[in-house]
């Protein structure tokens, strides 16, 4: 059905570090990420904590992230640590340094704190004979700097890089897998169950299943008129997906059209939805603060919730009265999240973003709207920024709570030590 001639064949690396969180841990303890038995829980006071990360000697006796601590054997060879972010984030930045001595930014993209894409089509061969020799020369050089193991998916474009990084170089030797266009109907299609296809969730294949797609070759042959009129757009996608065709381009996602006021929030575990709403409100003060500093509004909210399996709900919203209220803002996201976010998923990846920004003194009188009220909460808002800006985050707080449509209500405190 689609001529692969006509697509452009890119050298795209999707890199993972393996068992991040572990091997750095293991690693600040002077440990051997593959002979220790090492587990990094959210809170190792609290037997019920769940379960970050697990170094591959452990996962061979049944714990892996979303463990419980009390699932753990009590045994004295069995580390079990609380987690580092700051860390983490030092290993991660070293090693996107590392990255970047062989690719300009805009070819290099972080996907996450332990997994990123490089396009190395128009550099690669500046350095080594090969694609492959040249992944070979990256993973000696990040593995000699940081004691971190990765593992390399390589493929015509991103779709391709990642599920080779996922279904095939996880599980060999080499820890290298080369995907291309050819591969499709050997390596692409007999995948099964369909969850395991990046970006399809469990919901997703539940729906593909009644249709009788059973593997990502079932979904590829499925008339994709079909597949547009029941799932939309997202019909189309998966179908060009199950292809292996993905037109998008690591440079495309570093290019910025708008200027934006963004902040995004890699969650350390699997969050229920009600959970998730509670981290996108911490991310909303962040924003709102920033807009708020530069006496400006917003018109435009986007927002997303990212499965913790892949996917996810993407959403763009336009208000008809431009806002730098934290309550305004999140209104608007937990309205939309309660319609399209399923309840029943996990998530792992949250971002806000800002746009189409207007200067305070140049919004327009809305009738409909308590002006005095208003400017009484943009002051109080500003008084807050004010507090923490000068006494810091932790001494100005808030007293939040949600009711059951998911209304935000708060207090303010000025903690003791302090006067206003």
């Amino acid at each position: 059905m689609y001529d692969y001639n006509l697509l452009e064949d890119r050298d795209v690396l999707c890199i993972d570090q393996t068992s991040f969180f572990a091997s750095v841990a293991c690693i600040q303890k002077g440990l051997d990420p593959k002979k220790v038995k090492l587990a990094v829980v959210a809170d190792t006071k609290r037997q019920g904590s769940v379960v970050l990360a697990a170094t591959p000697e452990l996962k061979k006796l049944g714990i892996k992230t979303g463990s419980r601590l009390f699932e753990i054997p009590h045994r004295s060879d069995i580390y079990i640590i609380n987690p580092s972010m700051r860390k983490y984030l030092e290993v991660s930045v070293a090693i996107t340094k590392i990255a970047l001595r062989y690719v300009p930014p805009e070819d290099f993209h972080q996907y996450s704190i332990d997994e990123f894409f490089m396009d190395v089509t128009d550099s690669y061969y500046r350095f080594s004979s090969t694609v492959k020799s040249f992944c070979e020369r990256l993973m000696k050089e990040i593995k000699e700097e940081t004691q971190i193991d990765c593992t390399i998916g390589i493929g015509s474009n991103i779709l391709l890089s990642k599920i080779a990084l996922d279904v095939e170089a996880k599980c060999n030797r080499s820890k290298i897998a080369e995907w291309r266009y050819h591969d499709i109907p050997e390596k692409l299609w007999p995948i099964k169950p369909l969850s395991e296809f990046w970006g399809i969730s469990k919901r997703t294949e539940s729906k593909l299943n009644k249709r009788g797609i059973l593997t990502i070759g079932d979904l590829a042959r499925y008339p994709y008129r079909y597949l547009k009129k029941d799932l939309g757009i997202i019909g189309v996608d998966l179908h060009l997906h199950a292809n292996g065709i993905d037109h998008s381009k690591v440079r495309e996602k570093y290019e910025a059209v708008n200027s934006s006021i963004c902040k995004s929030q890699i969650l350390m575990r699997d969050y229920r939805l009600d959970e998730a709403k509670v981290v996108m409100s911490e991310l909303i003060e962040d924003v709102a603060s920033r807009i708020r500093a530069r006496n400006q509004l917003a018109r435009t909210i986007h927002f997303s919730f990212g499965y913790s399996d892949g996917g996810g709900v993407h959403k763009q919203y336009t208000l008809d009265d431009p806002t730098n209220l934290d309550k305004d803002i999140f209104n608007v996201i937990n309205h939309f999240a309660d319609k399209l976010c399923d309840p029943t998923e996990l998530y792992r990846t949250l971002s806000v973003s800002l746009t189409q920004f207007i200067n305070e003194s140049d919004r327009q009188l809305n009738l409909f709207i308590n002006e005095d009220e208003r400017t009484r909460k943009e002051r109080l808002a500003k008084t807050i920024d004010h507090l923490q800006h000068k006494y810091g985050k932790g001494v100005v707080s808030k007293a939040i709570s949600y009711t059951d449509a998911g209304t935000k209500h708060g207090r303010l405190g000025l903690m003791a030590g302090h006067k206003m």
